[in-house]
Order: structure tokens, then C-alpha cells, then sequence
């Protein structure tokens, strides 16, 4: 890094800032990592770099004061933060995105030239990995659970039990995502419980068409609850033609064996149970980008696409490609999906290797940052597993004369922002969530902040 920060020195670039220079040149490596990913051969050499290369720095740092939106260091030890943008992409799903960036084949059939389906090969993979018949992609999974309620269900009944109303952030619920949909909320059993023969005495009600479950991703509900099970309710609703959906929220293709994700259900096993239509995130447990995934019945997914909401709530071409690039990592297998998906990858991480990690960092900060190495807990965050604790192993640091809130504000306001947590007046860095290569920038930003 020192010799390029030389080069762009060299070539003028520095006016810019040093720090700016610095964070373009990651960028542009990145890039270029992204390229060589998705185009080379293991045992090729690397990628020497060229004036195009310097041009691309060039113009990150043109438009960089004008962008809010900055990669951040999260050492939280929350994987899905909302605030940071939930899941972190795969490289082959940025690589995609800027393959995507240009003309590309979006809603064109190459071999007839006629225009085809754009989310088509998208289908066909979450078709493959979940067992549905067919499935299409919305915005994100709000986008997807309108759709799926307006479509099978506008300007009639919705059963809910009382117990599933849920509200997550930003004022999303549940009651009024049906009335915006057009349908009307029938409240079913108990706040803590709700048995099949509360749902049973409204279904021969010509009025009701859909039966939805919510998976309460973001609370639990203990002690005296009983609930009824997909299993339990599909029969009763095919028998009359009523449309079983699921919103499964975070939802689950891989990794279903790690140990905070024991008790999520899976895509898959919501079909297997008896669901008609299950919607669930493409930026939380799938690792891809902000996505609403629609798996299921054929006839029912084809009534979505119909849909005059199916248009406002499409995806635009980067993201389906970031996104079929996401499943196709899924498609090799869980071994492969948890090395080269980020977000599986720090969940899988194990406590011994992170504690070696923070032991190796905190070996390198110097004076005047005190730094201590602990346990630590962090969260899969975004509403997903919420009392499944995640033990990790972080760093604390303190600088003398500086409270801890004052440290943190001026590490998320420095640059890299670096967030972490307050806990016993230290600012704690959760290494569970911060990437191994961002480990140097990480050293930098501390030791710029305390001699600020």
C-alpha cells in the first residue's frame, strides 16, 4: 500500500487527501481482485497494474466527497447490521454487479432476440436449491409479502393469529402491510396461543383466501404458547383452495447446521411442510444483496407476475446479478457456501480462532491505547435467531483522559467510520465481524483516533 501510495503521490493524486487517496486505492484493488476472481485461472499470474487501473482511482476520488454511502469497519460483532448494511456481498456477487453495470443481457432471449423474462435464471436456481415449483424476485421481503397478499388475497379475508401481528423496524406491521395489499385482517386465537381449530372455524368462510403465518424473527414469545403448524394447517386450506402463505423473514438455504441458526426453518422444510408461497430476505441469512424471494406453487407465483405491483417492485439488473451470483455460491454445496459467502463465513467462525486474532492485534497497538483481550458476545442481527447468542472473542481499548463514548464517536466519524460497542466504559472491538484484511486499516484508524 505504501508503494502505491507513492505512485499517487507521484501522478498528483495526494491533493486529494492522503486518507482519500488511501481508501480510493482500496477500492480500486478490490475491483481488480473482483475481476481477477471472476475471470482467472488459480496459478495465473497477478494482474500487473496499468493506467487504466489509475484512471479508475482517479475517478472514485472525483465523485468520493460527493458519496455518503463509505465502506465501514464493523466491530460490533453484529453480522446482519441493518445500519451497515446487513449481509456483505460476496466477491462474486460486487463482481457481477459491475459486470451488470454496462449493456447486459437483462430481458432479451440471446438466442431469439426476443425479449425474454429477467429474472428467468433466477427462478431456475431458487427453484433448484428450495424444491418450490417456481419463485420470482421483489425489492426486499416486505416488497415480497405485498405482493404475495395482494395477489392471492385483494379484497378479501386474511387469517393471522394474534400472536404472529408483528412489528419490525421502521413502523413495518404486519395489519397494515394487509390493508395495503387490499385485503382485510381476521385475528386468529391468542396473543400466546393459537391452535389449527381457531383457524378451522373461519375457513369455510367464502370471503377468506389466504391463511398467512409470520415467523416472529425479531421476539420470542415463552412459557404457556402453543402454535399452529404448517403442517397442521395445510391440509384443511387445500382442501379449499386457501392460500397457505409464510413469511419466513431472514430465511435460511445454507448453513442450517450452525448453532445460531438451529431453530430457524429453512426455505426448504416450509415448503416440505405444506406452504403455498414463502417469501424471506436475500440480505440476511442468504448473504446476497437486498432481495424479497417468492418461492412456491406454480399457478399462485404466476398470479404474482401478473400483478400490477410486480412492476413497481422489480429488481433493477445489478442486483439480480449480485443475487443469482449469491445462489450460485449456494448451489456448490455447504462446504463451498460457507468459505465464500461473508456472512455464513463469520457465523461459522470458531471462538479459538478469533481469540488467536485479537490476541495478535492487541499485541500491535501501542501507547496511548490500552488494550485488553476478552470474550465476548456478539448477534446474527436483522431480527434473525434473537436470543441465540453468538460467543466471540474482541478486543477492548481505552485511551487515558478520553471517555469511551468520546472514542467511539471519533472512530465512527474517522475514516475508515469504525463502529464498535461501549461495555464497562471500553470501547470493545468484536473481531467476529471485522474481516481479517481490514485488520491493518483497523490499527490505523485506532491509533489516528487516540493522538487526535
Amino acid at each position: 500500500m505504501n508503494d502505491l501510495l507513492a505512485q499517487g503521490a507521484e501522478r498528483g493524486l495526494d491533493r486529494h487527501g492522503r486518507a482519500a487517496l488511501r481508501e480510493a486505492l482500496h477500492q480500486a484493488l478490490d475491483a481488480l481482485r473482483a475481476r481477477w476472481h471472476g475471470s482467472r485461472s488459480a496459478g495465473d499470474p497477478p494482474e500487473p497494474i496499468t493506467p487504466a487501473f489509475w484512471q479508475q482511482v482517479e475517478a472514485i476520488l472525483a465523485v468520493t466527497p460527493a458519496l455518503s454511502l463509505r465502506r465501514a469497519v464493523n466491530a460490533t460483532g453484529v453480522v446482519l447490521h441493518t445500519g451497515l448494511g446487513r449481509a456483505p456481498w460476496p466477491q462474486e456477487a460486487a463482481a457481477a454487479a459491475v459486470a451488470a453495470a454496462r449493456y447486459a443481457v437483462l430481458e432479451i432471449d440471446p438466442e431469439s432476440g426476443e425479449r425474454g423474462l429477467r429474472d428467468a435464471a433466477l427462478a431456475a436456481r431458487l427453484c433448484a436449491l428450495t424444491g418450490a415449483e417456481a419463485a420470482l424476485a421483489a425489492n426486499n421481503n416486505a416488497g415480497a409479502t405485498l405482493l404475495a397478499l395482494a395477489g392471492v388475497a385483494r379484497g378479501r379475508k386474511v387469517l393471522l393469529a394474534r400472536g404472529e401481528m408483528v412489528e419490525i423496524g421502521g413502523a413495518y406491521r404486519m395489519p397494515e402491510v394487509i390493508a395495503a395489499a387490499g385485503a382485510r385482517l381476521v385475528e386468529v386465537g391468542t396473543t400466546n396461543r393459537v391452535r389449527p381449530e381457531d383457524y378451522a372455524r373461519h375457513l369455510d368462510d367464502p370471503e377468506v383466501a389466504c391463511v398467512l403465518k409470520v415467523h416472529p424473527s425479531n421476539f420470542t414469545i415463552g412459557g404457556f404458547t402453543s402454535e399452529a403448524t404448517l403442517a397442521s394447517l395445510a391440509p384443511a386450506c387445500r382442501a379449499r383452495g386457501i392460500a397457505l402463505v409464510y413469511d419466513l423473514g431472514s430465511g435460511v438455504l445454507s448453513g442450517a447446521d450452525l448453532p445460531p441458526l438451529r431453530r430457524e426453518p429453512t426455505v426448504r422444510s416450509a415448503l416440505r411442510d405444506g406452504a403455498d408461497l414463502v417469501t424471506f430476505s436475500g440480505d440476511k441469512l442468504l448473504g446476497g444483496p437486498q432481495a424479497g424471494l417468492v418461492v412456491g406453487a406454480a399457478p399462485l407465483i404466476a398470479r404474482l407476475r401478473r400483478d400490477v405491483l410486480m412492476r413497481c417492485l422489480r429488481l433493477d439488473k445489478a442486483i439480480l446479478a449480485a443475487l443469482e451470483a449469491t445462489l450460485a455460491l449456494h448451489a456448490l454445496g455447504e462446504e463451498a457456501a460457507r468459505a465464500r459467502i461473508p456472512a455464513l463465513r463469520l457465523l461459522a467462525a470458531d471462538v479459538a480462532s478469533l481469540r488467536a486474532r485479537a490476541e495478535a492485534f492487541a499485541r500491535r497497538l501501542q501507547r496511548p491505547l490500552a488494550a485488553e483481550v476478552v470474550d465476548c458476545e456478539g448477534r446474527v442481527g436483522s431480527g434473525a435467531a434473537p436470543i441465540e447468542p453468538l460467543p466471540s472473542a474482541g478486543v477492548t481499548v481505552t485511551v487515558p483522559g478520553l471517555d469511551a463514548h468520546a472514542l467511539a464517536g471519533r472512530l465512527r466519524r474517522g475514516d475508515p467510520p469504525v463502529f464498535a460497542r461501549v461495555q464497562d466504559d471500553r470501547v470493545l472491538l468484536d473481531l467476529r465481524t471485522v474481516f481479517p484484511e481490514e485488520e491493518e486499516r483497523l490499527l490505523q484508524a485506532l491509533h489516528r483516533t487516540s493522538t487526535a
